[in-house]
């Protein structure tokens, strides 16, 4: 049987009751921390599920989805995944793959972003699509993610922003050579989020005097959620280029226009803005 278990948001002892019996009995366990990052070391989940753990990299997971498989119809294998597995369109490959291959499976949930973003006090059925804000660099700087969080402003919609992280990204000089070598991890921060998104409103303005989202915005900035250090904060978007909420990962909220009063009493508490003026 091929298992894929959501290790939650947080440490060691978010896996469910029903996740661990499944790690402790397994012949053999990978843990994916290449589509997000736990907030412990893989030696401290080795000590709490009591067992050696076998990393999934970013080359393992993309291009070794039959190694991991292998063996999986006559033994019991699992994959950890952080969040919920279905929080990354990676692991979906991997449950087309086994049944490709006649390996049955099963999936055991855990909370994710998707849903913990509820920690902030929007409520999640007002939430419209999800959008990746990908890190820019000289020649690629890619902006499609802004019409999604229009079109989410004009139906009246919350967007979640989930931001950029670089593991194991091979460096551009390594592409052309038979070794590869590895840029340092990388995981944008709002305020990195916020700049890409007020250039592109800036140009918005100039173009077509745009009022759907402008530097007076409202945002809200998230750090290690469901971790102890969690960290909300809310600003402007201009103010937002400026926040530091400190190590990662990080998410960020752009809320709808109008939002229901529960919503605005709640976000009141993290910031010192009149939120009923940006209520409109």
């Amino acid at each position: 049987m091929f298992y894929l278990i959501g290790l939650g948001l947080g440490d060691p002892t978010d896996i469910t009751v029903k996740g661990l019996e499944i790690v402790k009995r397994c012949a053999r366990v990978y843990l994916e921390m290449y589509t997000s990052i736990l907030g412990c070391q893989q030696e401290e989940l080795e000590a709490f599920y009591g067992r050696p753990l076998l990393l999934a990299d970013r080359d393992l997971v993309e291009q070794g989805a039959d190694e991991i498989l292998s063996g999986a119809a006559e033994e019991d294998v699992a994959l950890l995944v952080v969040g919920d597995p279905f929080g990354a369109t990676t692991h979906t490959d991997f449950i087309l793959r086994a049944k490709e291959k006649k390996v049955p499976y099963k999936v055991v949930h855990n909370a994710s972003i998707m849903n913990a973003i509820g920690c902030c006090g929007l409520q999640l059925y007002k939430f419209g699509e999800t959008v990746s804000i990908p890190y820019w660099d000289e020649t690629w700087k890619p902006d499609s993610f802004y019409d999604k969080i229009k079109l989410n402003r004009l139906h009246n919609m919350h967007t979640l922003c989930l931001l950029d992280i670089k593991v194991k990204e091979p460096t551009p000089e390594s592409l052309m050579r038979r070794r590869k070598e590895y840029q340092p991890p990388r995981f944008m921060t709002v305020a990195e989020a916020a700049q890409q998104l007020m250039s592109i409103v800036e140009k918005k303005d100039a173009l077509e005097r745009n009022t759907i989202l402008n530097e007076l915005s409202l945002c809200v900035g998230l750090a290690r959620v469901g971790h102890e250090s969690q960290r909300i904060t809310v600003s402007t978007l201009r103010e937002m280029t400026q926040t530091d909420l400190g190590g990662p990962l990080h998410s960020l909220v752009i809320p709808a226009k109008e939002m229901h009063p529960l919503e605005v009493e709640f976000l009141q508490q993290y910031t010192t803005l009149k939120l009923e003026d940006y209520n409109h």
